[in-house]
């Protein structure tokens, strides 16, 4: 469902992999804006759409190559504001008669812009700006009707405008955070240039969700998948308030969740909400099913598949319902189509319900696939959920099996659902919850000599994660004091039996995972 009530914006997808950011820069300042890969774009496509302003992203490829993406012409006819950022530019000026060539001077990292013009997209701006850029080839001659507005050491086009026609490019990346007046270029963009009236709220989300519910669902049954997390959650909150007692929620507890979680779960949705939920106890057949398996892959394929089996398995039982809901997010819609086609490497699998449709032959209801993560968030308080729950950390579907490095057993999950619990404690105490993005414990699979009233013991090893992130696509470890760290380290070896080692992990995302497997 597009926003037939508010503005659009149309980001034109060229394989950047900061595509996103863009969407989420253009969102901040309340403008609704979606993305589509150039290859999707064509004149009835851009009619139905009917954007007020496009953006071409930046991406991978040379415009100087044979058959390389380009915008479709129609947009040049369109008579809207256009804004090309790095290949976006290239293109834009290549289409329109100018001239772009490899460069041997390269741009990649922080850059000086100049400005030259008092241009409506810098305007609050001073006349040196911190950039980033990130492109080797580079504009040598512009196309009629364009002038300079900005330049760097490299880039002798590096903002250009014509602005009877109002098409505007930059050869640097606003979008990202290293370009620190980046929203204020593309706010100018959407507001100055573009006349966007920024009307695009949770608030007004909300009420045009719950219509769009209530006509999509009209008096059939809904179930969803309840987790618990976040998406989940503000997806289930959502459609309760739309259509009340059509919904069933299905919880699976599965063996694998943080201390307290189930109860807490219940306890909301099913008493505070007046959900109708299903809370089902399946730990005995997940950890039987789990028995012996150590490759992180296997333990996802069979965790999905085996909450796909008891959750259809539930909803026999329940019987009637046409649709499932589900907490997908707009990342997952991007993600879900590759720019030009090709495949994307798998870094590891996703446990959703993304095979039940499928196999149970249900319509989809996807409130939350417009959104990203913090815009989740904003819509979960709008719906009243309490902040300290909406703000809650990242949870992975397979839970605290993919923290337990190696063979998974009762023990060992009960020794880290401990130590966890601890060390999220911590955090609070410490007041240093919202500054993180992420934060864990993970059991090791190894055991290690240590000395515990005057006796040796050979016991646990366990990891302390923390990340700091925007996104999740990149983090960076958490700089704890060294007193948080011993005096964390000093409370899971005292508290939890089986510990007698604490390691914290400093490392960065690339190159390795936030998650362990």
């Amino acid at each position: 469902m597009s926003h037939v009530h508010h503005e659009k914006l149309l980001i034109i997808d060229f394989g950047s992999q900061v595509t996103k950011l863009i969407a989420r820069r253009v969102r901040e300042s309340g403008v609704y804006s979606e993305v589509h890969p150039y290859n999707k774009i064509n004149k009835d496509m851009l009619e139905k759409f009917g954007p007020k302003a496009i953006i071409l992203s930046g991406g991978p490829n040379s415009v100087t190559g044979i058959g390389t993406p380009r915008a479709d012409n129609h947009i040049w006819k369109m008579k809207i504001p256009i804004l090309g950022i790095c290949y976006g530019q290239q293109t834009m000026c290549a289409q329109l008669g100018g001239a772009v060539e490899s460069s041997k001077d390269k741009e990649f990292g922080r850059a000086d812009l100049t400005v030259l013009d008092k241009s409506q997209l810098f305007e609050g701006l001073d006349i040196q700006e911190q950039v980033w850029m990130s492109h080797g080839d580079r504009v040598v001659s512009i196309p009629d009707g364009f002038k300079v507005i900005g330049t760097s050491q490299h880039a002798p086009y590096a903002a250009i405008s014509d602005t009877n026609r109002r098409f505007y490019g930059v050869q640097f990346h606003p979008e990202v955070v290293h370009t620190p007046n980046g929203s204020r270029i593309l706010k100018n963009f959407t507001h100055k240039i573009s006349g966007f009236k920024g009307d695009w709220t949770m608030s007004s989300f909300k009420g045009e969700m719950i219509e769009a519910i209530k006509k999509q669902v009209g008096s059939s049954r809904v179930i969803c998948g309840l987790s618990g997390g976040v998406d989940s959650s503000v997806a289930a909150v959502l459609i309760h308030e739309a259509i009340g007692e059509q919904l069933t929620c299905v919880y699976v507890d599965t063996g694998m969740m943080r201390k307290g979680e189930t109860q807490q779960v219940v306890s909301l949705f099913k008493e505070h909400y007046d959900m109708n939920l299903i809370a089902v106890d399946a730990s005995e057949e997940f950890l039987e099913l789990l028995k012996g398996v150590s490759d992180p892959e296997e333990k996802r394929k069979i965790i999905g598949a085996t909450f796909i089996d008891i959750f259809e398995r539930e909803a026999k039982k329940i019987g009637g319902a046409k649709y499932l809901a589900q907490g997908t997010l707009y990342p997952d819609v991007i993600e879900s189509v590759s720019f030009d086609g090709g495949p994307s490497v798998t870094i590891k699998s996703h446990h959703n319900v993304g095979g039940l449709p499928e196999r149970m032959d249900m319509e989809l209801v996807e409130p939350l696939r417009e959104l990203f993560k913090d815009e989740v968030r904003d819509l979960g308080k709008e719906l009243g959920l309490h902040e300290d729950f909406v703000e809650r950390h990242p949870f992975p579907g397979p839970g605290l099996a993919i923290r337990c490095p190696g063979v998974i057993t009762k023990d060992r999950l009960d020794i880290l659902r401990e130590a966890d619990f601890i060390y999220l404690e911590q955090i609070k105490k410490y007041n240093l919850y919202n500054d993180i993005w992420q934060a864990f414990a993970v059991i090791l699979p190894v055991q290690t000599v240590g000395v515990m009233g005057d006796e040796r013991t050979y016991e646990n090893v366990l990891a302390l994660r923390a990340v700091t992130s925007t996104d999740g696509m990149t983090a960076d470890y958490y700089p704890y004091s060294h007193e948080f760290l011993g005096e964390t380290a000093t409370r899971i070896i005292n508290e939890v039996r089986g510990v007698n080692r604490v390691v914290y992990d400093i490392t960065s995302k690339p190159p390795g995972t936030i998650e362990w497997e």
